[in-house]
């Protein structure tokens, strides 16, 4: 293995022969295996070098993730002293990064400990109600447990237990995270967490009751913001700007037509499977999010084609069955902040100005473009998988045209 990675004979004998050769050059085989780049390989075979020496492992032996962050310091600390870095962060990354995936690979490392949560049962216990009996997604239990997990976190640092917990409490919560720049609209979703989950202590008599009626969020008043969109020509030229041949280009162009064209959301376009895609009758299945459901649309023949593209020239061979995988190994599906970051990218570099930057853009873009064509709300809702009129009624704030058209009517004969 060594041999592929190096050409001068005494650095492939130094590797050779230094301590641990073959469960190095057995992992590097796994990488190989991954589809790893040659370039990452051999950065890792290079960085394993030093892990061996720093650490002073020779032989098989339970490796403690204390060790492996003393030995990153030092290393890295001894890289900006020598000027090979400018900073410990880097350095020290790398070398932590790839001694645990090593370490985990050989299985030397200790098992990791499990954080300290407090009341954990009684955290898993709420989310267990949630997916059971609410029907709530996996993102949005997350979100109520993160919440509520740092509310018993306050509660333990003043040495006291939920059943200790009082409306002064959630006050001094969430006036900290007011304190910490947090809006208006992010102080409500917390409240609403830890209504939750307060509401759920009482029915389970874990704290006093009468607490949860006491909590009083921040008013959101309804469409009492407006919608931020792209406009179609910045849709174009996001479009125009992915017509390269290069992976990025070919993958990111049938990402953007999915948000652009069907209008759908981030989590759909990352949930899209292999079998969702129906090329013998030219249809499309979405997975609806929110609805718990599944949708069809016909295949728009540019869509079609971007994603045959991509499929046949950019879409790495993987055991995955969703459609969108990352460029670099391990190939895996995209997770929310890859497709983020792909749109995100796109529009800074064309210096398109937005207040989201997100898939979400050019999902607004997609109902104000129906909305420019005279489509009723209930076509536009159904279109995008709205579950009612109102989450639809949103976008007539952002028709202007026929705002300024309907402000410039002479009702003085009328009144």
């Amino acid at each position: 293995m060594f041999d592929k990675l190096f050409e001068r004979d005494h650095v492939i004998a130094k590797h050779r022969n230094g301590p641990l050769a073959t469960e190095r050059e057995n992992f590097l085989r796994h990488l190989e295996a991954k589809k790893y780049a040659r370039r990452v390989i051999r950065e890792t075979a290079i960085t394993l070098m030093v892990v061996v020496r720093r650490m002073g492992v020779v032989s098989p032996r339970t490796i403690t993730w204390e060790e492996i962050e003393s030995a990153a310091q030092s290393w890295a600390k001894n890289q900006t002293l020598r000027k090979r870095a400018r900073s410990i962060y880097y350095p020290k990354r790398m070398f932590r990064r790839i001694a645990i995936r090593w370490f985990q690979f050989l299985g030397w490392l200790e098992p990791a400990a499990i954080p300290a949560i407090p009341e954990r049962e009684k955290i898993e216990a709420h989310h267990k109600f949630l997916r059971d009996e609410r029907g709530l997604s996996e993102s949005t239990i997350g979100r109520y447990g993160w919440h509520a997990t740092r509310l018993l976190k306050q509660l333990e640092d003043s040495h006291r237990s939920l059943r200790h917990l009082s409306v002064l409490d959630i006050d001094a919560y969430l006036s900290k995270k007011a304190r910490e720049g947090w809006q208006r609209r992010s102080l409500r979703t917390a409240a609403d967490a830890l209504r939750s989950f307060v509401r759920y202590a009482e029915q389970r008599r874990w704290c006093r009751s009468g607490i949860v009626a006491a909590i009083d969020p921040p008013r959101i008043y309804q469409q009492e913001s407006l919608v931020s969109y792209i406009q179609w020509r910045d849709v174009n030229a996001l479009l125009k700007e992915t017509k390269g041949h290069n992976a990025r280009d070919i993958r990111d162009r049938a990402i953007f037509l999915l948000l652009a064209r069907y209008g759908l959301r981030g989590c759909e376009v990352r949930g899209l499977r292999l079998e969702d895609i129906d090329w013998e009758h030219d249809l499309l299945l979405i997975r609806r999010s929110k609805q718990r459901c599944t949708q069809q649309y016909p295949l728009d023949s540019a869509i079609g084609r971007a994603l045959l593209r991509y499929l046949r020239k950019a879409r790495p061979v993987s055991p995955h069955r969703e459609v969108f995988l990352t460029l670099r190994a391990p190939f895996v599906p995209l997770c929310q902040g890859s497709l983020y970051n792909a749109v995100r990218s796109r529009l800074d570099s064309l210096g398109i100005s937005s207040v989201r930057k997100g898939p979400h853009a050019l999902r607004h873009a997609c109902a104000h473009q129906l909305l420019s064509r005279n489509f009723s709300l209930k076509q536009i809702g159904d279109y995008l998988g709205h579950r009612s009129v109102d989450a639809t009624r949103m976008y007539t704030k952002i028709d202007t045209i026929n705002l300024r058209e309907a402000a410039a009517i002479d009702l003085r004969g009328l009144i």
